[in-house]
């Protein structure tokens, strides 16, 4: 580090830990371990290392990869779990949809009419549940993007709902092993019909309409590469999980630790975008939706720090400890579990460090669930709230990741 944090800098009232979700019995050191076949990273650098060098030798493990597999045979393979060449094709095309430009100029204007409209029911009923609304921002901006614009927005979101709702495939587990194949089987069974409502009632008729007068979303340029409406269907799930459940997710987190700080709401409300933006990033990098990313070796793939060397061989399952990593004292400077803003980090270190995940897989929606999250939570924290219910907390094991429900606001 050329430079640390100062703690007289940062808007808070301690320089401890002030993750508010960290999970219980998950280690923080030693940067790099074998336990039983399985390799935990948890330094920043150990982990963009992977993802960024050596993201070909590896291919995606995580985000129910084996139930995707399962599924799609003879199909094309959606492209969160596209790797190597075929994958940064793919991703090329489709980067002109979540360029900041493209967002600025396309989305913003359907962000704030959202989100005015978002406030003016909560202001209707006065005492609301936070992820309620959180989720309808975000999957009305994801619809937009995706287009699934042709069906009853709020119909559609309680079919997304229902379907993320069933538990998914945790990373690991042996493709040969009778319980890995059975959940497979019975995460396939259970979410099967509420994925048929969903094809029927909003990814059809989007694909309808669009075969006709196409438009400038992501399905629009499936059907022009020649997708199959099932290919869209993935694709469309793929993007809903990617743009409507994290973003759900950091809305709620990002709410509840400005409420809870006076002086660092004040400084949120008060600045201009590009602070505002610095803000959430900071409180992204404490609180990442996504906890770990799991990926396993088709090579050999040696990692380095300093003097020393690891060889991880091929076949083996590679676990990024994504909060560990957020936290690396070497990256982001001392108090590395506080939220300031005004912290330098080590040169090419990003604000959010590896909550948006690194190399050619790095989430290309960042830039929209940063600029939806603020222009909600810009509107909605002026109004004179009371938190009347602080969200409960459950996880995800597929990465790791939290989900917080109930959180009650009331106004006035």
């Amino acid at each position: 580090m050329s430079s640390t944090t100062h703690a007289d800098k940062c808007p808070i009232g301690h320089t401890g830990s002030d993750r508010k979700t960290e999970r219980a019995g998950e280690r923080y050191q030693p940067a790099i371990e074998e336990v039983d076949g399985t390799w935990h990273l948890r330094s920043q650098h150990l982990v963009r290392q992977a993802l960024r060098e050596f993201g070909d030798e590896s291919v995606q493990e995580g985000f129910s990869a084996q139930l995707i597999r399962a599924n799609t045979s003879g199909m094309r393979t959606p492209v969160l779990y596209m790797d190597g060449e075929p994958h940064r094709q793919v991703r090329a095309k489709i980067a002109r949809y979540f360029a900041p430009v493209t967002v600025g100029r396309r989305y913003r204007d359907l962000m704030e009419a959202r989100a005015d409209e978002l406030v003016a029911q909560a202001r209707q009923r006065r005492e609301f549940e936070l992820d309620q609304i959180s989720l309808r921002m975000a999957v009305h901006v994801a619809a937009q993007v995706i287009g699934l614009t042709n069906s009853d927005m709020e119909r559609m979101t309680r079919r997304l709902e229902s379907f993320f709702e069933f538990p998914s495939v945790t990373p690991g587990a042996k493709a040969e092993s009778r319980l890995a194949k059975l959940r497979v089987k019975l995460r396939s069974a259970r979410s099967s019909l509420p994925l048929l409502f969903f094809h029927l009632h909003d990814v059809k008729p989007a694909i309808k309409e669009r075969r006709t007068r196409p438009q400038e979303d992501v399905i629009s340029h499936l059907i022009e590469e020649g997708y199959k409406d099932g290919e869209i269907l993935a694709e469309c799930l793929t993007y809903g999980a990617a743009g409507m459940v994290t973003t759900r997710e950091f809305i709620v987190v990002a709410a509840w630790r400005l409420l809870e700080r006076p002086e660092l709401l004040n400084r949120y409300l008060a600045a201009e975008e590009t602070e505002r933006h610095k803000i959430l990033h900071e409180i992204l990098r404490v609180e990442p939706v996504v906890g770990h990313i799991y990926r396993t070796a088709v090579d050999p793939i040696t990692l380095t720090e300093g003097e020393q060397s690891w060889t991880i061989p091929a076949g083996a399952l590679i676990d990024m400890y994504v909060r560990a990593a957020n936290a690396d004292a070497e990256a982001v400077g001392e108090h590395p579990h506080a939220i300031c803003p005004d912290r330098a980090r080590a040169r090419g270190v990003r604000p959010e460090v590896m909550s948006f995940g690194d190399g050619s897989h790095r989430c290309p929606g960042s830039h929209i669930a940063i600029q939806e999250t603020d222009i909600l939570l810009t509107r909605l924290l002026k109004l004179p709230l009371t938190v009347v219910r602080t969200p409960s907390m459950s996880w995800v094991d597929v990465v790791a990741g939290y989900e917080l429900r109930g959180m009650t606001l009331r106004i006035g």
